[in-house]
């Protein structure tokens, strides 16, 4: 019998029960994870010597889990996915593990990633590309992309994740499964390689709301290591499922959202904004009210440019210290400038060297003011407009991008201008720091597809609430890749 496409609970209660052992769960889930590395690359690192642990009353003992590379993990290899790391071996816990290791939740693998979290596609990281288990074809999106593959293939019933842009919830959307971005500091960010602080979020990819609520509630909480995180001791993310849901309030963007905004609009996006609509109507049938709202187009459109620039120009900075002086690949030369320099150059993909390119070029001096600053001031507006929005609605609720996964090879994708803020507007979510969760809601081509919900600052029991009672409604819980409902 097969554990690892249970949920927590169901896992748990079979611990108890003595039906299966904590030994025999890292059986099948690592002999499930070398079967998934074939067929998707999704790992970095996978511990076959991992050891079970004793089964308490919390329900994550005993029970494998996955976490990104980009987690420090004492002992274990953690490379970011990057060749500059690529025999990094870290002597501490990110807070989120140690959390993790006292719960008695065992890690059997370490998952890859778009390189240090950089990238939306999963095709960065040094190991190679990462593929959607639903159709190898396809990407899985990024950059959390081996923990969404790995959640969605069965091999485990969650993995860590982090999201700076949508790197949790867009890999969630394209792979079937729920992904969650707790507030801003709600969970500590200690041990996690920083790609932009400002927007960088630890959280998790799972099967279910429920599920995302139980690990959360295990990992969150203030850390004296990380100064961004604060007290959520009073806040208790399961026992606040209720599914009660009648009364709350929700909106959606006109400009996001409207078909007659996508003049090249393809039958994909036609047939996702449809089944968005459906999935509107159940929210109204749940005694929700769905109100549509408008944001100037403008700002909208403005956004992209802005993650591009505060995203970059934060991470040239966090980044600075890969040297291959301190830790890393030694690079060869005869002097400092020269083993930093050749580091760097054969450390890096191009892809990351480019974005150092242009957050360097907008933190000089003489262009601070028109790209930096200016980027911030853009962020305030965006963040402003969604904090007015919460001051009557519970939450927002946009369709996630444009569509199903997307071609590895790009070749049968159409993607214009009309649809960029279509695809990138879960950043925001990461520029005001508030809670956001991703559900699939339906199928296209025997792809799935997934809607978003976001809520206010610290208001993350609404939020995953509110996802609760929609994921009760529709039959998309707990999906394995390729078990369409």
């Amino acid at each position: 019998m097969t554990y690892m496409n249970k949920t927590l609970k169901e896992i748990h209660s079979s611990l108890k029960k003595g039906e299966v052992t904590s030994a025999e769960l890292i059986k099948e889930s690592l002999a499930k994870s070398h079967e998934i590395q074939e067929k998707c690359n999704a790992f970095v690192t996978i511990l076959d010597d991992a050891k079970e642990a004793s089964v308490t009353d919390n329900i994550l003992s005993g029970i494998p889990y996955g976490a990104k590379d980009n987690y420090s993990t004492k002992g274990v290899l953690s490379t970011g996915s990057s060749n500059t790391l690529k025999d990094y071996v870290p002597f501490f816990d990110a807070t989120v593990i140690a959390k993790l290791k006292e719960a008695g939740a065992v890690m059997v693998n370490k998952t890859a990633l778009d390189e240090f979290g950089m990238g939306g596609t999963g095709t960065s990281a040094h190991t190679g590309i990462i593929r959607n288990p639903w159709d190898i074809s396809r990407m899985c999106a990024g950059s959390s992309a081996g923990s969404a593959a790995a959640v969605s293939a069965g091999v485990y019933p969650y993995a860590l994740g982090s999201d700076t842009g949508d790197s949790i919830r867009k890999p969630a959307a394209y792979c079937g499964i729920v992904g969650f971005k707790p507030t801003y500091g709600m969970v500590s960010r200690y041990g996690l390689f920083p790609y932009a602080s400002s927007l960088d979020h630890c959280g998790i990819l799972c099967r279910s709301v429920e599920d995302a609520a139980i690990v959360i509630d295990n990992i969150k909480g203030q850390d004296d290591h990380d100064m961004t995180s604060w007290d959520s001791k009073d806040i208790h993310l399961e026992a606040s499922l209720n599914g009660n849901v009648k009364g709350k309030k929700l909106c959606y963007i006109k400009e996001i959202c409207d078909i007659n905004n996508y003049p090249s609009a393809t039958p994909e996006l036609k047939e996702h904004l449809a089944n968005f609509q459906k999935t509107l109507e159940i929210c109204r049938s749940m005694g929700m009210e769905v109100d549509e709202v408008s944001i100037d187009k403008d700002l909208l459109d403005a956004e992209p440019a802005v993650y591009i620039v505060l995203s970059y120009a934060e991470a040239t900075s966090n980044l600075s210290n890969l040297t291959g002086i301190i830790f890393g690949p030694r690079g060869e030369g005869k002097n400092f400038d020269e083993m930093v320099l050749n580091h760097r150059t054969k450390g890096f993909s191009p892809l990351i060297k480019r974005r150092f390119v242009i957050g360097s070029y907008v933190l000089q001096k003489e262009n601070q003011e028109k790209y930096f600053k200016n980027a911030q001031r853009v962020r305030r507006l965006l963040v402003d407009a969604w904090k007015n929005l919460f001051k009557t609605y519970d939450a927002v609720i946009l369709p996630v991008g444009s569509g199903p996964a997307k071609h590895l090879d790009g070749a049968l994708d159409i993607l214009t201008k009309d649809t960029e803020v279509l695809e990138e507007h879960l950043q925001i979510a990461n520029f005001g720091g508030f809670p956001s969760i991703t559900i699939p809601n339906g199928f296209i081509d025997n792809l799935p597809v997934g809607v978003n919900i976001t809520g206010n600052c610290y208001d993350d029991a609404n939020v995953l609430n509110i996802a609760y009672a929609l994921e009760g409604k529709m039959n998309y819980k707990n999906m394995i890749a390729g078990e369409k409902r």
